[in-house]
C-alpha cells in the first residue's frame, strides 16, 4: 500500500497501515472468528477477491496477521491476527460504540457480558490505578530533518 500521509501524527501513521479500504474491515472478520479466504470474502460482501488477497498480503507484511498452511494441494491458508492485530479490539470497539451513539440506523451494541448493559469508553491510569476523566494530549519532540516512520 502508498504512504499516503507524510504527517508527525500517530493517527496519520496509523491509517497508513489500517487506512485504505476494506483494510479494518477484514481485521474485525478475523477478530470476530473467520479464518479462511473464504469465510472472510464470505463476511465482506463486494470486496473482490483481487482486492482481499492483496490486503491480506499486506496485513501480512504489516504485522497485523499471520498465516498458516492447512491445505498443500491446493495450498489453502489460515488467517490470524498478531498481537498488534488483537490490540486493534479497542480501535473497532470505540468505532461501535460512536456509531451507537451517531448513526442513524446501528446493527451493534456492545454490551457487559454478565449483566447486559451498554458500556461507555474509559481511560485508565495504570500508575495511578484509576480511570481518569481528565487526559492530556502532549505532542512529542519531532525532528523535522527525521524521516516520518511508515
Amino acid at each position: 500500500m502508498k504512504e499516503n500521509y507524510k504527517l508527525p501524527c500517530n493517527i496519520a501513521q496509523t491509517l497508513n497501515i489500517v487506512g485504505d479500504r476494506w483494510t479494518l474491515l477484514i481485521v474485525h472478520e478475523i477478530l470476530v472468528g473467520a479464518s479462511t479466504f473464504n469465510e472472510i470474502k464470505k463476511g465482506l460482501e463486494g470486496i473482490s477477491s483481487n482486492l482481499l488477497s492483496d490486503r491480506l498480503k499486506y496485513l501480512t507484511e504489516s504485522g497485523l496477521i499471520e498465516t498458516s498452511l492447512y491445505s498443500d494441494h491446493p495450498p489453502r491458508y489460515q488467517y490470524t491476527l498478531t498481537e498488534s492485530g488483537r490490540d486493534l479490539e479497542p480501535v473497532f470497539h470505540s468505532l461501535l460504540l460512536w456509531g451507537r451513539k451517531h448513526l442513524d440506523k446501528c446493527y451493534k451494541k456492545l454490551v457487559h457480558e454478565t449483566c447486559r448493559h451498554e458500556v461507555e469508553t474509559a481511560f485508565y491510569c495504570s500508575h495511578c490505578e484509576e480511570n481518569v476523566a481528565d487526559e492530556e494530549l502532549i505532542v512529542l519532540p519531532y525532528d523535522e530533518k527525521e524521516e516520518i516512520p511508515s
